[in-house]
């Protein structure tokens, strides 16, 4: 295995590496703001990687400048796309997620008042 072989591999581990956080963002976020967020930023990084290992591994001219073209649409469509759900949210009335709407934060607020307080 070359050099240029471990630096292709690197590539598409960081580019599985960054779409499992987005998976992981998309289960793990609470609200479309946050979710979108996770789309837009890690998922654009992932596939930039990903069509960076294969660029490099086609080895080939006219090959590598498809893949620039489409490297260049998915940095250019992802986030746009992103923006685009995120205004849309807003203009349908869908409020962000914050710590005081949580449930578990106002039992936790009640536990705390009935426990006398802050020391």
């Amino acid at each position: 295995m070359t050099p240029f072989d471990v630096f292709v591999l690197t590539l598409v581990a960081g580019s599985v590496a960054f779409s499992l956080i987005t998976l992981v963002g998309f289960v793990r976020l609470p609200d479309v703001f946050a979710r979108a967020h996770a789309a837009s930023k890690a998922e654009t990084l992932g596939a930039l990687l990903g069509l960076g290992a294969a660029a490099l591994a086609l080895d080939d001219g006219q090959a590598t400048l498809k893949v620039g073209v489409l490297a260049l649409f998915v940095l250019v469509t992802g986030p746009t796309a992103a923006h685009a759900i995120v205004r849309a949210a807003v203009r349908s009335g869908e409020k962000p997620w914050s710590r005081t709407d949580s449930s578990s934060e106002k039992t936790r607020a009640s536990t705390h008042t009935a426990t006398g307080g802050e020391k």
